[in-house]
């Protein structure tokens, strides 16, 4: 008998302001990540007022994690320690693998109507692999698949598999499923989820039931967090949703934590702060 996901908690993001002043919501970070193992932060930085995102996020290290950036309107450019140059547009994802270290900056711009959005999501890494090799993964909007299901729901495929189909980004060590989920009104989705893993779902637009029996509706900007079970169903009733759909194998390991670097331990945390602070942070060639 297939055990469907229950709710065990939910909540809104919050507004905060971040790098150079930065606003957005964040719909979970420090307080939170120990129940969203291995997730640590999930920030959507959707806005219409340039003021709000032109300062950017200016030169910063990043260590034993991996950043993932996923744009709807507007652009990202970035650059760091490694020489790499570019622009995520609208549609892309960005997979950064920090590793043992990196150096970057975001710079967000608006659309041609000043308009920008998109979501950043940290994933740690396990003490077996906070200090691998740097890597960039830029995935094209036109190379992301998306999958329309008989239910009426549409899903683009970052990372994982819907009816066959797999997203781009693989081999990835906590065995993550990245899905940006669209359900038209009176519509429902159900979707397998690995059992132990951790599954989550944050409401982009729109309202639905996400324990699937119509007995609370979630609204833009709830973060549901799901029990464990084999799979999640969602329905939607006159209103249609949009909504992020992230699962990951939990690392389970202590977690040593400070500003953009994670670690296992405070004196790791210490070193990696020192070698930045004396110009040995960067490992790479």
């Amino acid at each position: 008998m297939e055990n469907v996901r229950t709710i065990t908690k939910l909540w809104k993001s919050k507004p905060t302001v971040e790098g150079a002043g930065v606003h957005l919501k964040r719909a979970f970070g420090y307080h939170e990540a120990p129940q969203l193992d291995p997730f640590l932060l999930l920030d959507d930085f959707r806005s219409a007022n340039p003021a709000e995102y032109l300062p950017g996020f200016p030169w910063h290290p990043h260590r034993g994690i991996e950043t993932i950036t996923y744009m709807l309107d507007g652009e990202v450019e970035h650059g760091d320690s490694m020489g790499n140059r570019g622009t995520i547009l609208s549609g892309d994802v960005q997979w950064m693998t920090a590793g043992s270290g990196i150096i970057h900056q975001e710079m967000p711009k608006g659309d041609a109507n000043g308009l920008m959005g998109g979501f950043q999501l940290w994933a740690n890494l396990p003490a077996s692999h906070k200090m691998m090799e740097p890597r960039y993964r830029d995935v094209k909007s036109r190379q992301i698949p998306e999958v329309f299901l008989k239910s009426g729901a549409t899903v683009r495929i970052i990372c994982g598999q819907v009816n066959g189909v797999r997203g781009p980004v693989e081999d990835i060590v906590t065995d993550p499923e990245y899905l940006d989920v669209f359900i038209p009104p009176n519509a429902r989705f159900t979707h397998p989820a690995k059992k132990g893993h951790t599954v989550f779902a944050y409401v982009v637009s729109g309202a639905a039931s996400f324990d699937g029996d119509g007995s609370r509706l979630c609204d833009t900007g709830t973060l549901v967090l799901y029990g464990d079970g084999d799979s999640v169903a969602v329905a939607t009733e006159a209103e249609p949703v949009r909504f992020l759909f992230v699962s990951g194998k939990p690392i389970g390991e202590p977690v040593a934590w400070r500003g953009p670097i994670v670690m296992n331990t405070q004196e790791e945390l210490q070193i990696a702060f020192e070698e930045y602070e004396q110009g040995t942070f960067i490992k790479h060639q």
